[in-house]
């Protein structure tokens, strides 16, 4: 009887889920606050000992994320107290010696030195200002941080502290931060004046020519905006006892391991002409509608930065002629299209220099320095003996520099091999380069990316990142330098984001599915050995009781013969009218056509809900598309809405063939670089997508920021006709379908000013299937569930409406 009471239970509570799960998705449903999902773990570190695992964790859907821990003798988490959280020591915030026998780092500001045998720690400094960055140097024997833009050394055996540095501030606006020691940046300043400055550059000038064609309300205004900067080239001059700023940003103070020379970046003041935009903010609680500070657009003046190496022996400043370096006077490709820009005589073009990365004698340094025309990456080596520059590698895209790795600067594997990742290959792998030599060495090959690397202790070893099972896989290799041998060390197909213990015995790793959010595990560092989960909240009984699709990653062949992988969610009842939906990710370069868990999870509920109702969707990465190597990601150049477009056109091709799907009812969605492609696809497409969702789109890339921009149009002052190419607002005379817009109001990316001016091109085009809903309260990521809410009720009504017949 007990057996049979169990069983009536067992069956109710079956009956239940199946009926829960049998339940329709609603949007309300989907888009509440994320935590009704489950709770997610996040950012593992290791403490120094390499005993505990710390990691951010929000178990009990609290206002924010707790530290949690797990420690070698138990596995269950538990969270931190706030004082435990104060004594936290990262393995990532120590610095060791060479032998590995003692460590420095930073606490309140203050530097700590620790040994290990004895086991004692020693507070060095103790004082108002903030200091930051210790490391050894002298052969191990002392200690040097920064301090207030200076370099100060600390005598590890006498206990006397050196200033350095003297860096002079003579003729400066203001005092600089204080800049970062080792691996600090070295982009040039940005930034600018008001609305209402009167300065000119040519690409405001463009900019208001643009607006003067595009819109009939504006031809009756006129103005005109130029300038520019040129380069200035400096020589070795005598130091004068210090570091002089000359009204300049000082970056990237690095000093040499034997301590003689000190390397460092100034970067110019911004440029004047250089205009910042402003957000209106229209709901606020004082009642007035405020201005919020935000960019300057794509072709503003950008300013090179100067490199610098301080001899500190001789008191000498060396400065570097960029006439040596190979390719300085190189044009881009695309200037066969505008001959009047560019038939005057060749200059050298305008760089920017990154930190020095000195080797561990000293007698070496590599600088990396990009163009900024984003054509050309060199790794230049400096020799402190003949104080001359020699190319270690040179790195050219006509379309523009990038890939994983691509701004690493790398490291030293002994004192004459430097390494460093590039995408000449067509993907991004691993190099090294030997100053005795000459010789360059490519350490890894193949149709895959190395995503990450890292060096090993004792720098025999390289532990990496790779996709090369499948490009929508990561996994965690150790590769053997001399041999070239390979071992992998995670197993789960998915993604496996592992964080190395300080000893490389052991990895703590984020590991997900598509339909499994992120979990933490444990494993030894070895192949074959057995991961442990950690964690097990990441999807809550109510995330649970639906039956969540596990979308198929296919590829299918494009028109031009290349394979596009996708996410395909397949309704188990297909409408009579089989329609069909596209979405389209964001961000451009992203993948989102993988075996982990989306980013997109919102995206991921609401293709399961159309699936539900019918539908079928599918998800590609697009010509652009992160995780497929060199030419992939810059398959766009140029035109935007070109071949990206058409993978998307091809993908209806394939539907229609393989799943049977209508090609009259063809939907498409997307925010940001999606919403974009959703614009092109209703304006350029007309005949294959029916209804679309353009979500924060640009539909001018004109109104876009410079860094993002800049790499795959170029600038719209020199480069019209891949800005006139690539913009929805030119083509919007192509509307025959149903379009939605949203937008948030304060969306500091993406201004709300896009969506305006396309709103007033279809009013004077005299269009009418159209609609846009704002919402004043959002930027660029929504965070509001009312307005995920209401935003996605707007695009499963266009869908349900438009795309049943």
């Amino acid at each position: 009887m007990r057996y049979l009471i169990l069983f009536f239970i067992g069956a109710l509570l079956s009956s239940s889920l199946t009926a829960q799960s049998l339940s329709p998705l609603t949007v309300e449903k989907i888009m509440r606050d994320p935590k009704w999902m489950g709770t997610q773990p996040g950012t593992p570190q290791w403490d120094i000992n390499g005993s505990t695992v710390y990691f951010t964790w929000n178990p009990d859907n609290n206002t924010s994320d707790s530290i949690y821990y797990i420690t070698a003798g138990n596995k269950t988490p538990v969270k931190a107290t706030p004082q435990e959280k104060t004594n936290i020591l990262y393995a990532s915030a120590v610095t060791y010696n060479t032998k590995r026998t003692a460590y420095v780092y930073v606490k309140d500001g203050d530097i700590f030195y620790t040994t290990l045998k004895p086991a004692r720690t020693l507070r060095i400094t103790q004082t108002a200002d903030w200091e930051s960055n210790p490391g050894f140097y002298f052969n191990d024997s002392r200690i040097v941080y920064s301090r207030s833009q200076n370099l100060y050394a600390w005598d590890i055996s006498t206990g006397t502290t050196e200033q350095l540095t003297e860096i002079k501030t003579e003729g400066s606006t203001a005092p600089a931060a204080a800049p970062p020691m080792g691996r600090g940046a070295g982009g040039g300043g940005r930034g600018g004046q008001g609305a209402g400055n009167q300065n000119t550059n040519k690409q405001d000038e463009w900019l208001k020519n643009d607006q003067l064609f595009l819109f009939e309300v504006l031809r009756q205004r006129d103005d005109n905006r130029k300038e520019r900067e040129r380069y200035n080239k400096s020589v070795e001059q005598p130091a004068k006892r210090g570091i002089q700023l000359q009204g300049k940003t000082l970056r990237g103070l690095n000093l040499s391991p034997d301590g003689r020379f000190v390397s460092y970046i100034l970067s110019p003041q911004p440029a004047a002409s250089s205009v910042s935009t402003f957000v209106p903010d229209y709901v606020t609680a004082s009642g007035y509608t405020t201005n919020i500070p935000s960019r300057t657009k794509v072709g503003s003046v950008q300013t090179p930065n100067e490199f610098y190496i301080y001899d500190r022996t001789l008191d000498t400043i060396y400065s570097f002629s960029t006439d040596s370096i190979p390719g300085i006077l190189d044009a881009p490709d695309y200037a066969k299209d505008y001959p009047a820009l560019f038939k005057k005589k060749p200059e050298n073009r305008k760089l920017n220099w990154g930190s020095a990365n000195w080797s561990p004698d000293g007698k070496y340094a590599t600088i990396q320095i990009r163009a900024l025309d984003n054509k050309d990456k060199w790794i230049m080596g400096w020799d402190a003996a003949t104080k001359k520059l020699t190319l270690v590698n040179r790195e050219r895209n006509e379309a523009w520099i990038g890939g994983p790795g691509g701004w690493r600067s790398g490291g030293w594997i002994d004192p004459v091999t430097t390494w460093y990742q590039s995408e000449e290959s067509g993907y991004a792998h691993i190099y090294t380069f030997n100053f005795n030599t000459g010789k360059k060495t490519q350490l890894t090959n193949g149709n895959y990316e190395v995503q990450d690397a890292q060096l090993s202790n004792n720098n025999q070893y390289f532990y990496i990142t790779t996709n090369e099972v499948h490009p929508g896989e990561k996994h965690f290799y150790r590769l053997h330098i001399a041999s070239g041998k390979k071992e992998r060390i995670t197993i789960m197909e998915g993604a496996n984001n592992v964080t190395l213990s300080p000893d490389e015995k052991q990895i703590a790793f984020l590991y997900s599915t598509p339909t499994q959010p992120w979990e933490l595990y444990i494993q030894a560092n070895q192949p074959g050995a057995k991961p442990q989960q950690i964690t097990f909240k990441a999807r809550s009984a109510e995330f649970n009781s639906y039956a969540w699709r596990q979308p198929d990653v296919i590829s299918f062949t494009a028109a031009d013969g290349a394979q596009v992988y996708a996410r395909v969610y397949k309704p188990a009842n297909p409408h009579p009218g089989k329609p069909a939906v596209l979405f389209v990710h964001g961000a451009g370069y992203l993948q989102n056509a993988h075996k982990w868990w989306s980013s997109y999870f919102r995206e991921y509920m609401f293709n399961n809900l159309l699936a539900d109702a019918g539908y079928y969707v599918m998800d590609i990465d697009y010509r652009g598309s992160a995780g497929y190597g060199r030419d992939w990601r810059t398959g766009i150049y140029r035109h935007m809405g070109g071949k990206d477009l058409s993978d998307h056109v091809d993908a209806v091709k394939y539907m229609t063939q393989n799943f049977g799907v209508n090609p009259k009812n063809i939907g498409i969605y997307g925010g940001s670089y999606g919403g974009f492609i959703s614009l092109m696809a209703l304006f350029t497409e007309p005949e294959v997508f029916k209804s679309g969702a353009a979500l924060r789109p640009v539909t001018d890339w004109a109104n876009y920021n410079h860094g993002y921009t800049a790499n795959i149009l170029n600038e719209p002052a020199q480069d019209s006709i891949a800005y006139k190419r690539s913009s929805p607002i030119y083509f919007a005379g192509g509307l025959k379908g149903n379009l939605l817009m949203c937008h948030g109001v304060v969306d500091d990316n993406v201004h709300y000013q896009d969506v305006v001016k396309l709103s007033q091109k279809l009013i004077e085009l005299g269009k009418d299937n159209w609609e846009l809903a704002s919402y004043p309260v959002e930027s660029h990521g929504f965070v509001e569930p009312s307005s995920w809410t209401d935003e996605y009720k707007r695009i499963l009504k266009l869908f349900e409406t438009t795309l049943k017949n």
